[in-house]
């Protein structure tokens, strides 16, 4: 029999209408599965309610896969796969398996030579880098930072070195009730030159980015960031690393004909 195929599926990052995030053709992936696995099953079954298959959702089967769900059963949810069934897999917001736990399952089915299909769709953290102006060549994503201070302040300034030794763009996250005091813990850690961006509600109409360097922040107002998706970033650069091949400075440098000639 032949197999199924693990749809990996993103899902808007609000509460928007499908069509104005998801693809055409992720819409009508979604509508043709039975069977789905996600983080939350209660979650999971409003966003198929606004994609409106016409199935009856009670029909639709799905399984959570969170961090409760035990080692011994992620093996289980491939099941419907091997009986040549197609499964999709959902993420609260976002992208499977990207600071999610779907991850897990997508490498157990590469282990077992099951065919596993990325879907286009909206990932905060690449909206957040591409519209921060920092290095899109060398960048890396860290979840969630330390909560108790001196841990926070400690992995603060070890991104901070490490951005200004590699050229290279910190991207992290937070609860979005302790966002004010992640961002409170970056003006007071950081150097004055080193820049940070808040991204804010990303593609929703609240939608807000701004980035300053801690300098510049500490004469502004702070960025309304309570209990509302946020991503910041980080990006410290030396006079060497702004002279690297890699370094956006350089590159936004050179002759537009020479770009339209590469």
């Amino acid at each position: 029999m032949k197999k199924g195929r693990l749809f990996l599926i993103p899902v808007p990052l609000g509460d928007l209408p499908p069509e104005r995030a998801l693809s055409a053709e992720v819409v009508d992936r979604v509508r043709e599965l039975d069977y789905f696995v996600a983080e939350n099953a209660k979650s999971a079954r409003a966003v198929l309610k606004r994609i409106s298959s016409g199935k009856c959702l009670q029909e639709i089967r799905i399984s959570e896969l969170n961090a409760h769900t035990p080692e011994s059963e992620v093996a289980k949810l491939l099941s419907p796969l091997f009986a040549g069934n197609d499964v999709g897999v959902l993420s609260e917001a976002g992208c499977p398996g990207v600071a999610d736990p779907g991850a897990e399952l997508v490498a157990l089915a590469h282990r077992s030579s099951l065919r596993v299909v990325p879907l286009v769709g909206p990932s905060s953290i690449v909206l957040a880098l591409m519209a921060s102006g920092f290095s899109g060549q060398n960048f890396a994503f860290h979840g969630y930072l330390p909560v108790k201070d001196d841990a926070r302040r400690k992995k603060i300034l070890e991104l901070e070195r490490e951005s200004r030794r590699e050229n290279r763009t910190q991207i992290f996250i937070e609860a979005p009730y302790r966002n004010r005091r992640l961002f409170d813990a970056l003006l007071v850690v950081c150097a004055p030159q080193t820049r940070i961006g808040v991204a804010t509600e990303l593609t929703l109409p609240d939608e807000h980015i701004s980035v300053h360097s801690r300098a510049e922040w500490q004469e502004r107002e702070a960025p309304r960031v309570d209990r509302r998706p946020t991503v910041f970033l980080l990006y410290s650069f030396s006079k060497s690393s702004v002279t690297s091949p890699t370094s956006p400075r350089r590159a936004s440098r050179l002759p537009v004909a020479r770009l339209a000639d590469d």
